[in-house]
């Protein structure tokens, strides 16, 4: 049986220079449940570290969350990588950092702090998270779907790092399987700003640096169960499976 679910695929967490300390794996979980949110994804810049510890804290919760990336591209452009699993975005991370130059400035730029599911600090990140990697939006939407992921063009209604304030449109045959909007927009007012691009699935989320932000934006999906296949499925409108 088909029912709805409440999900908010684009949250940072404290490994994120630009992320609040509070940003906590518990902190995030804890909100989620406030919030009465089913399905949580783990976006942080050019990394994934604090992911793993994000689905510990939520084991037991009633929340499921999906490993993600929001990658940088080399033209300033931000891509929001999904995951089955963490391992595949572990792989995706490995190749970012091979792409990725430069250290992090905590004086300028924040502290990039990866925690355990306690949100004990386990070590700081030095590479310049905040940073443009090499790789082509091209190429890392390929990388993506690579590793079975799901590639998705964030914050399309913004000038900064959105692929149509970066490019000014979106590259003809750009495999991306999503344009997420940012919760000042709504999806039907999104859909009719962007129509030149309506056959790609909208998506709302809320690209949260601090707790209070978690859940401001949010996409119902229609599924049979919080999986990321059913994802897959909702946003190929496959087997009834839908954005509401």
């Amino acid at each position: 049986m088909l029912k709805e679910f409440k999900a908010d695929l684009h949250i940072h967490t404290c490994l994120s220079p630009c992320g609040d300390l509070g940003m906590s794996p518990r902190g995030i979980v804890k909100e989620a449940v406030d919030r009465r949110i089913d399905i949580i994804a783990i976006c942080d810049h050019n990394s994934s570290e604090n992911t793993a510890a994000v689905i510990e804290a939520s084991e037991g919760k009633g929340v499921t969350v999906f490993p993600g990336i929001e990658v940088t591209s080399k033209e300033e452009v931000h891509i929001i990588a999904l995951f089955e699993n963490a391992e595949n975005a572990l792989k995706l991370q490995a190749i970012i950092y091979q792409n990725l130059e430069g250290e992090n400035d905590e004086k300028v730029f924040g502290m990039q702090v990866v925690v355990n599911a306690e949100g004990e600090v386990l070590r700081f990140n030095q590479k310049l998270l905040i940073g443009a990697g090499n790789l082509s939006v091209e190429k890392i939407v390929d990388a993506i779907h690579s590793l079975n992921g799901l590639a998705i063009a964030a914050h399309i209604d913004r000038e900064g790092f959105g692929i149509i304030g970066q490019l000014g449109f979106i590259p003809p045959g750009l495999e991306l399987d999503a344009l997420e909007i940012s919760p000042r927009m709504k999806l039907n007012e999104a859909r009719l700003k962007f129509s030149e691009y309506r056959n790609y699935p909208f998506l709302c989320s809320s690209d949260a640096h601090y707790l209070d932000d978690i859940g401001k934006g949010t996409t119902v999906f229609l599924l049979e169960e919080a999986s990321f296949i059913e994802l897959r499925m909702a946003l190929k409108g496959e087997g009834g499976r839908a954005i509401i």
